[in-house]
């Protein structure tokens, strides 16, 4: 599964980065590690905006985001 890291950047860095996967159409699910609650918000908005669903959970110093088309 990929994997976009994307702890310590600020947004929108990390909601390209996401939309970056998205539009590639090279994988069905992928996660996204964010240590910001608005970058949290964001992905969670695009995602929703593709119809894709996400599941989360919160690590000790970040969040680990699940995106499924």
């Amino acid at each position: 599964m990929q994997v976009i890291d994307a702890r310590g950047l600020s947004c929108p860095q990390p909601v390209l980065l996401a939309k970056k996967m998205i539009d590639s159409n090279l994988y069905s699910t992928f996660k996204v590690l964010v240590d910001d609650m608005a970058a949290f918000e964001n992905i969670s908005a695009l995602a929703k905006s593709f119809n894709l669903t996400v599941s989360h959970e919160q690590m000790v110093d970040h969040i680990e985001m699940t995106l499924l088309k």
